[in-house]
């Protein structure tokens, strides 16, 4: 008896490892399978693709011209310590429509305002060449855009840059 008592014994001590086993790949197979088709889902590859666009729906061609506004000629000082030097700015700012021609209309005042202020640190040997003048033309739209919030500035042209 106490032979078939070790029997069992060292038996159902095989039989654990076995079963624990199975439950273990019965589990983690569904599982495996869930995370796969999940990540497919969130990844975009089963959702439907987008309808194709009405016959009747056709973009017309848009006759986009650019704007022009004049701006107040512009005369002030510039940052040079100990000598006085002066700059002189004609310029004109291309904006993408009438609305926004209107727009930058109204909000001249604070334009130019924003342009002397601008003009007043910069000193005369930040303007010296092709570069900086381009440097200044950024500086300028980057002013422009803020001063005309929804208008959108596309371009600053220089009519005349007198630096004395």
């Amino acid at each position: 008896m106490a032979a078939a008592k070790g029997e069992e014994e060292a038996g159902e001590a095989e039989a654990k490892p076995r079963g624990s086993k199975k439950k273990l790949i019965l589990l983690a197979v569904p599982l495996l399978l869930g995370g796969a088709g999940a990540g497919v889902w969130f990844s975009g590859i089963l959702s439907p693709a987008p309808p194709p666009p009405a016959a009747e729906a056709e973009p017309q061609p848009v006759n986009r011209q650019p704007v022009f506004v004049n701006m107040p000629d512009i005369t002030a000082n510039l940052n040079a310590p100990g000598r006085r030097a002066f700059i002189r700015v004609k310029s004109q700012v291309e904006v993408a429509g009438p609305a926004d021609a209107a727009a930058l209309q109204a909000a001249m005042p604070r334009l130019v305002d924003l342009f002397t202020t601008y003009l007043r640190e910069v000193r005369p040997e930040e303007l010296r060449g092709s570069a900086g003048t381009h440097r200044l033309r950024e500086e300028l739209i980057a002013r422009a855009n803020i001063a005309a919030a929804p208008a959108r500035v596309t371009d600053v042209l220089f009519t005349e840059i007198l630096v004395q």
